[in-house]
């Protein structure tokens, strides 16, 4: 009896055009003269967006070629090289020999290159890996290395397949039809649905003030700030195509910014997004809600959203107790300040009490029209706001996953996951929404939608919590009462627990240290 383990389906993506090869100076060089030769040697890119966008596509396929919609580290055969195809072709050859001729020459002519079949294939995967291994170890490659190390990971755990998905009732779902749907019911629920909140009466003070054309040196900026080799959104067009056509993209990208900047309307086609549900990994690997949803956007768009960002950053200033995204700073230094501030109580054997907030699905559940007020409210020029806003108008999205890709949806609650602006906006919005509960570093810090509170007694961290899901769950953001977590430093008498501020309940995730 033969056994033969199942071999696992390989994941079959969307075919793409090979922008990689603008890395290299030849594909970079071909791709600009076959699209000066397409636009009929004009030096300019044309005007509007459809026609550029369309000839880069279509001169991309032309010069850099399509994938085969493989995924890299799905390739067994990556090493091969045309020795081996030769020593391959070889011992077929000498195969249908034997089986015409049936002699013993022909039998040790077919053994003769089976043998040198074998020795080659050997040679071709010791060489690969050596250059692979010898690639790693250089600076310039560290990205490969964390790919390599993902894919290992995502295989050893098995994510990177999930074919079937839990109902709302814990029913496992098999036919495809009937995944792609309920990854549509989810995602489009998660992003449509507002928590209860108290509606404003305003719409906020508005700032109406003339803001200055777009320069190149904000687009310049902003290329810059975009990194090369993600993954492109419906559009199909990275920034490296910006990046190999230079100062003629530069051109172009300015006029065409200026002219969404007058007329606050950008191009339809940047407003669809692909979803791709990324496992948290913890839980249930078949549950939809153990998923982020992380959009594939535009790049074009993205470089847009930077030049934005750039400016409100000038005009809005967000408080010393953000620690997330913001220039100079980093979670380290959140980590160090609470350090400090730990071993000086420590030091001086007094209590020191924190409690570790978290918010529910942040980011997928900012009211809107909250995010508009707090724009204003932080002194933003409306047509700053109106330029934010369209980024957000008839927003749609589809979700891609294992067994294919769903119908599309309209998304209206909520930033986008994968923008370049979202970050920003959020860390404004938790500032002017905290603005009257918040304390100076380190007693309150906050890096995006975590937050820590610190206090002398238990009493301040029972209350500010308190304060603090009052001032935030008003407005739409609801604090995640399974994740707060309670430390005390110095604590000397035993018992008790953080309350989590609700009748007869107590923090049951709350942990002593």
């Amino acid at each position: 009896m033969r056994l033969e383990t199942k071999k696992r389906k390989r994941v079959k993506t969307q075919p793409k055009i090979r922008w990689w090869k603008l890395k290299e100076e030849d594909g970079c060089r071909q791709f600009r003269e076959k699209l000066q030769q397409a636009l009929g040697g004009s030096e300019e890119l044309p005007e509007d967006w459809e026609t550029t966008a369309k000839v880069a596509r279509k001169t991309g396929k032309n010069v850099l070629g399509v994938s085969s919609g493989q995924r890299k580290e799905d390739k067994e055969s990556w090493w091969w090289n045309e020795e081996v195809q030769e020593s391959i072709q070889k011992k077929k050859a000498a195969k249908n020999k034997w089986d015409n001729q049936r002699d013993e020459g022909s039998r040790q002519e077919y053994c003769e290159a089976s043998h040198i079949a074998k020795r080659m294939v050997a040679k071709a995967k010791t060489q690969a890996y050596d250059e692979l291994y010898e690639r790693l170890d250089s600076k310039e490659e560290v990205k490969d290395l964390y790919r390599l190390a993902k894919q290992r990971d995502r295989a050893g755990k098995d994510v990177q397949q999930v074919r079937l998905i839990k109902d709302r009732e814990g029913n496992v779902l098999v036919s495809v039809e009937r995944v792609l749907s309920r990854w549509k019911e989810y995602f489009e629920e998660l992003m449509n649905e507002e928590n209860e909140r108290e509606r404003r009466t305003t719409g906020g003070e508005i700032v109406d003030q003339e803001v200055q054309r777009i320069n190149k040196v904000e687009v310049r900026a902003a290329l810059k700030r975009i990194k090369n080799g993600k993954a492109v959104g419906p559009d199909d067009i990275p920034v490296e195509v910006w990046r190999c056509l230079g100062e003629k993209a530069v051109d172009f990208l300015t006029r065409l910014f200026n002219k969404i900047l007058e007329s606050e309307r950008m191009p339809d086609e940047w407003r669809s997004s692909v979803l791709v549900p990324i496992f948290k990994n913890h839980c249930d690997v078949q549950s939809c809600s153990n998923y982020r949803g992380i959009k594939l956007m535009s790049h074009t768009m993205k470089v847009w959203e930077r030049v934005v960002e750039a400016r409100l950053r000038r005009e809005v200033q967000i408080s010393e107790q953000q620690f997330g995204f913001m220039p100079r700073k980093s979670t380290t230094d959140a980590i160090f300040a609470l350090r400090v501030l730990v071993e000086k109580y420590r030091e001086g054997q007094k209590e020191l009490h924190c409690v570790f907030v978290d918010l529910e699905k942040a980011y997928d559940r900012v009211p809107r029209q909250e995010l508009w007020y707090c724009m204003r409210k932080s002194g933003v020029a409306e047509k700053y706001v109106r330029v934010v806003q369209d980024m957000y108008e008839d927003s749609k999205a589809v979700v891609r996953c294992a067994v294919g890709v769903t119908n599309g949806f309209k998304v209206k609650v909520g930033l986008h996951q994968g923008s370049a602006l979202s970050p920003f906006l959020f860390a404004m919005v938790m500032d002017r929404l905290t603005d009257e509960v918040r304390q100076e570093a380190p007693w309150t810090m906050m890096f995006a939608d975590d937050i820590i509170i610190c206090g002398e007694s238990r009493e301040q961290v029972e209350e500010n919590p308190k304060r603090w899901r009052f001032a935030l769950e008003r407005r739409g953001m609801k604090v995640s009462k399974d994740k707060m977590e309670y430390m005390c430093v110095n604590e000397r008498e035993a018992g008790g627990k953080v309350k989590s501020h609700q009748p007869s309940r107590t923090m049951d995730s709350a942990k002593k240290r």
